[in-house]
């Protein structure tokens, strides 16, 4: 962890981006949030993952989006992990934090904080659940649209309730809208880029296709936490089918049960987390984790961040953490 001495000489100092910043971004990772057994966060082993990702050229992190968990963060973890991001790194890679929700009030409040501790750019997905008209969508985005640099995010499968076109179309009119992370599918990127709209893939195992044939601008990825290298190859070093084949057994992996947990089990597996779960998630089974010691050795351990071997973990290993 850098010591808050050393703040100002690892990015502190200036952290101040523009909405054509957070526009430029190809390979944005949505970044695993580690847990020590108490369950508090593990920030020594956040810094040294953010690190890997800094060396491997990735551009930009999503801290406390669904991927870090940030559902099951108190505001004050949330805020705070953003800031120590920024106080940590800001200078070297984007920080954009996940400050929506479904309530309109905390979202606004949230991403006051945000900005005030140092994000380049929010997140906002629609309200979920509590679902609203595509009036209320336009007013609740309006109301954190102005605060600063945005991006939306699209996945009905996890909000049961899809952004249509024209909503962004209408949102767009606002300078800070950076673009949208958008999870339908390669006919939705292709409306919006044909449009001058910014998307990012939400989706691993078509942000390829997304990048090379629809127009994207590249991907805000779960696998870049694993193997940032070659997830920053397939979006800067041009039309690749075969490492996109080669990679894909390991996104279906990663995917077979809800994310993050799959993402969970293979740093814990590659000895850069602990193997430590805030509940409702748990490890996938002995059998899955099986599947990944060998996806590993076809892919080769060097792809792969860290230096430990790739172990199988026994189902003691885990913790499960449901007070913390």
């Amino acid at each position: 962890m850098v010591a808050l001495d050393d703040a100002e000489s690892s990015g502190k100092t200036d952290c101040w981006t523009n909405v054509d910043d957070i526009k430029s971004l190809r390979l944005i990772t949505a970044i695993k949030t580690p847990y020590l057994p108490d369950g508090r966060f593990d920030l020594e082993a956040y810094d040294v993952l953010v690190n890997m990702q800094i060396e491997e050229g990735v551009e930009g992190v999503i801290v406390g989006g669904t991927t870090g968990e940030g559902q099951l963060m108190s505001w004050d973890e949330h805020i705070m992990l953003i800031g120590h991001t920024v106080n940590c790194f800001g200078g070297s890679i984007k920080v954009i934090g996940n400050t929506g929700s479904n309530s309109t009030r905390e979202a606004i409040h949230a991403t006051e904080q945000g900005f005030a501790v140092g994000m380049h750019a929010a997140l906002h997905i629609n309200p979920y659940y509590g679902k609203t008209s595509e009036r209320g969508l336009i007013s609740h985005f309006d109301n954190v649209l102005s605060m600063g640099p945005t991006i939306i995010y699209n996945v009905p499968s996890r909000t049961s309730q899809d952004i249509p076109p024209h909503v962004i179309h209408t949102l767009a009119q606002s300078p800070n809208l950076a673009g949208v992370k958008e999870c339908v599918g390669n006919h939705r990127v292709e409306q919006y880029t044909s449009n001058g709209v910014v998307v990012w893939s939400g989706n691993d195992d078509e942000c390829h296709d997304s990048r090379w044939d629809y127009g994207a601008n590249g991907v805000i990825s779960v696998t870049s936490n694993l193997v940032p290298g070659p997830m920053r190859e397939l979006m800067f070093g041009g039309k690749n089918p075969s490492l996109n084949s080669k990679l894909m057994p390991l996104i279906q992996w990663l995917f077979q049960e809800p994310n993050p947990i799959g993402l969970n089990t293979a740093l814990a597996q590659l000895g850069v987390v602990r193997p430590v779960f805030r509940l409702p998630y748990v490890p996938l089974p002995l059998s899955q984790r099986m599947e990944f010691v060998n996806i590993v050795k076809a892919l080769g351990r060097e792809k792969f961040i860290g230096e430990k071997d790739v172990q199988l973990l026994a189902d003691e290993d885990f913790v499960l953490i449901g007070r913390y």
